[in-house]
């Protein structure tokens, strides 16, 4: 079994999200893991637009990479230019896959705008998981 670590800021709404989506395309093929940088607490928004697509992340809880010091992990994903930067040497030999997404926590305008933000992202973030399950776990 694959073991996967999703890396962002504060482990709050984009590696909550991919970890939810890749637990759900690896089945039992991976355990998936988040965490951030820092921690910022699980968003609800993020909670709520997964559940708009038949994913519950709300029992997740937001972490601190240094939590997983101890566990060797196949790959380590950034979903965040700021993880990828501070993303710490002692990961080991671990794949490192990086792909930047919007932080939709950051979008402004009306509760639509926002929305669609949140919306949007997690298509890509769904579409990305889908892709890397297909490639890198069959």
């Amino acid at each position: 079994m694959k073991r996967i670590l999703v890396m962002c800021t504060g482990n709050s709404t984009r590696s909550q999200m991919a970890q939810g989506y890749l637990q759900h395309f690896a089945g039992n093929r991976a355990q998936v893991f988040s965490a951030g940088v820092e921690t910022h607490g699980l968003n609800l928004k993020a909670v709520q637009i997964m559940a708009d697509d038949g994913i519950d992340i709300s029992h997740h809880t937001s972490n601190h990479v240094s939590e997983y010091a101890g566990i060797s992990f196949d790959y380590v994903i950034t979903v965040c230019d700021h993880a990828q930067e501070r993303c710490p040497i002692w990961l080991g030999n671990a794949t490192r896959i990086h792909q930047n997404f919007t932080d939709p926590s950051k979008a402004t305008g009306s509760v639509e705008e926002i929305w669609n933000s949140y919306k949007s992202v997690r298509n890509e973030i769904r579409d990305f998981s889908l892709h890397f399950a297909q490639k890198e776990l069959s």
